[in-house]
């Protein structure tokens, strides 16, 4: 005979309707308990009928995931992978899907999302790198779907998971104008998005803390590609009025920067100093090891998706969450030496 609900409640010691929220996600419900229900579940070797469960709950048991940029370029920069990795062994253990929503154009993405929702396909949203004046955002908000943001909406409170970029940046400066590098130039990504800008801020008030002018022609923005870096560092190291230091908003913009470097023979750190940002698995592994700054992007994954079940269901989760960054100091920031004379 097939296993039943009621054998599942039998063998946790709990009542049916208690196996029951647990199914179905219930907030209510506490963590111990839930754990004991799955365990006997899983012994039992039960299988709620999930189709008809959403049905009877309008619900999908599938949360999405846009991605803010085209899927050829956001697979190819190591933060996309471990953000989804974070958000995904949350959702599994939740007994939600997970789709990702990615366009070629911003267009294309909001009507995707928002029909997504619409027609309830999906019961939430998580936003990765918002835009700065998104719509999709601004929809979402006005026809009350349940999302949350990784990253943050300048002037509007929603629920977020994010860091503090404009200081992390402002660190990660600092560190290379302590070190002796009083010209610091900034390796952007894509200037639509908030990150970008946050980033831009923190390297800019480490500048001007020291008295030190904001040079725009310094400021270079593109996409955030190993091809953008390299293209980047050409043309700032080029010039015989090169900067001493560059401050590349993520890794893989740095490492297309450091190989601009290599292409100019121009050493690093002796001759340029170099730092990163997401600590990306490769910056280790380069040479000469990348400086940059740690977050804890799994976590953030992880917690992103935490805060959007918990909407789902009915909970009202902290509104802003902030997680740490720390400076990892390896070879391509070492103290420059001064030339003689």
């Amino acid at each position: 005979m097939p296993v039943t609900i009621k054998d599942v409640a039998r063998e946790a010691g709990v009542s049916i309707s208690t196996v029951s929220r647990v199914i179905t996600g219930d907030s209510r419900i506490s963590q111990p308990t839930r754990e004991k229900v799955r365990a006997a579940m899983a012994r039992l070797g039960y299988h709620p009928n999930a189709i008809a469960r959403s049905l009877v709950r309008q619900r999908s048991n599938t949360i999405a995931l846009v991605m803010s940029r085209a899927p050829r370029l956001a697979m190819a920069i190591p933060f996309y992978p471990e953000i989804i990795g974070g958000i995904s062994e949350y959702a599994t253990a939740e007994h939600y899907h997970l789709m990702l929503v990615s366009s070629e154009s911003r267009e294309e993405e909001c009507v995707q999302t928002l029909q997504l929702l619409r027609h309830r396909r999906v019961d939430g949203v998580i936003h990765l790198a918002t835009r700065i004046k998104d719509p999709l955002i601004d929809t979402m908000r006005r026809e009350g779907h349940p999302f949350v943001v990784i990253g943050r909406v300048p002037g509007v409170e929603v629920p977020s998971v994010n860091n503090d970029n404009v200081a992390a940046a402002e660190m990660a400066v600092t560190h290379l104008l302590d070190g002796g590098y009083t010209s610091v130039a900034y390796v952007g990504g894509s200037p639509d998005l908030v990150v970008t800008w946050d980033r831009r801020e923190g390297y800019c008030r480490a500048l001007t803390g020291r008295g030190i002018p904001v040079r725009e022609d310094w400021i270079i923005c593109r996409e955030s590609t190993a091809e953008a870096g390299y293209e980047a560092g050409i043309e700032l190291l080029s010039s015989p009025d090169r900067p001493q230091a560059i401050f590349a908003m993520d890794d893989t913009l740095a490492a297309g920067v450091l190989k601009s470097a290599r292409k100019l023979g121009i050493s690093v750190p002796q001759e340029l100093g170099l730092v990163g940002f997401n600590d990306d698995p490769f910056s280790s592994l380069i040479e000469p090891a990348l400086t940059t700054v740690r977050i804890p992007i799994f976590e953030m994954g992880r917690e992103a998706a935490r805060m959007l079940i918990g909407l789902i269901g009915g909970s009202s989760p902290s509104q802003n969450v902030v997680v740490p960054a720390e400076l990892v100091v390896r070879q391509s920031s070492r103290r420059r030496t001064p030339p003689a004379g």
